[in-house]
């Protein structure tokens, strides 16, 4: 289950500008102890979009690799945490290839990227993790063998190329990637106006925000009217059925043909109303009230 709106807004966030890349899959269960990977991706070959339309994030995920994105500073423990889910994984792929009677390159092996608001000099140095001359700055990798870096998001030049990581960050940081966001024209500017607008109007449904939840929900207001001023010349009805997509697996995990079946009735209520329900009801609740 989601642990926060921050983490649902970060997972769908992200596995929406890399669809057109490959195959991201958010909440990848891993062996042993059940846990889950925030986003595991695979590119695609195939495709036809430009991994430089999305700049350095787009550079990450030039090869398989695990996203792990908090939206606190992480502790020791949570790096460790990451660590261990990378090294699972490493290890089922080796098996797989092991079965395919084959030898798998170092380059093959997944990489992690631990997407961080911030870092301690102390935290890195913990870790071994320094800065290369081949990345941008607020990049830390960590001894090669261990194919990890540490995405310092406050420590990210202001460039056009940071903008999709600046968007993960907090307070004053993505405050400055936001207005950047409504400036520009950009295939993904859509996507990232709806999931931010999707977490502006979760948290104003919730119940004692702190005074950060509270100058988010603030900041985000800009963001929310003008998704909504694009939907309403792109089409209503697409665009408040996405938002309610989006609320409902942010709440719920996934899209069942319950769920699907009552969101005409939930898109005909109010934002607010509808984002309350959706929300405060456990599922069992929701459908009983929200009949088809």
């Amino acid at each position: 289950m989601t642990r926060t709106p921050y983490d649902q807004y970060a997972k769908q966030y992200l596995e929406g500008l890399l669809q057109p890349l490959g195959a991201p899959k958010v909440n990848r269960e891993v062996a042993a102890e059940v846990r889950q990977v925030d986003v595991w991706f695979v590119p695609n070959e195939m495709t036809t979009t430009d991994h430089e339309v999305l700049g350095i994030l787009g550079q990450m995920v030039a090869t398989p690799c695990l996203l792990e994105p908090f939206r606190n500073p992480a502790s020791v423990n949570d790096v460790r945490a990451c660590l261990g889910k990378l090294l699972q994984i490493q290890a089922e792929t080796l098996r797989h290839t092991k079965r395919q009677k084959r030898k798998l390159s170092e380059a093959e092996l997944p990489y992690l990227w631990i997407l961080v608001p911030s870092s301690s000099r102390q935290l890195l140095q913990q870790f071994g993790a320094e800065q290369r001359s081949d990345w941008t700055a607020g990049i830390y990798f960590l001894p090669e063998s261990f194919r990890t870096a540490l995405v310092a998001i406050a420590n990210l030049p202001i460039a056009a190329d940071t903008l999709w990581l600046r968007l993960l960050g907090r307070g004053a940081v993505q405050q400055q990637a936001i207005a950047e966001l409504l400036l520009i024209n950009h295939p993904f500017r859509r996507h990232a106006l709806e999931q931010l607008a999707i977490l502006q109007v979760t948290l104003q449904a919730r119940q004692n925000l702190n005074r950060e939840d509270k100058e988010l929900v603030m900041n985000l207001s800009p963001v929310y009217e003008q998704w909504k001023a694009e939907t309403l010349e792109a089409g209503v009805e697409a665009g408040e059925r996405r938002a309610t997509e989006g609320l409902l697996m942010a709440r719920f995990g996934e899209l069942d043909e319950a769920l699907t079946q009552i969101i005409p009735k939930l898109i005909a209520l109010s934002p607010l109303d509808r984002s309350r329900l959706i929300l405060n009801l456990s599922r069992v609740e929701l459908l009983k009230q929200v009949q088809p």
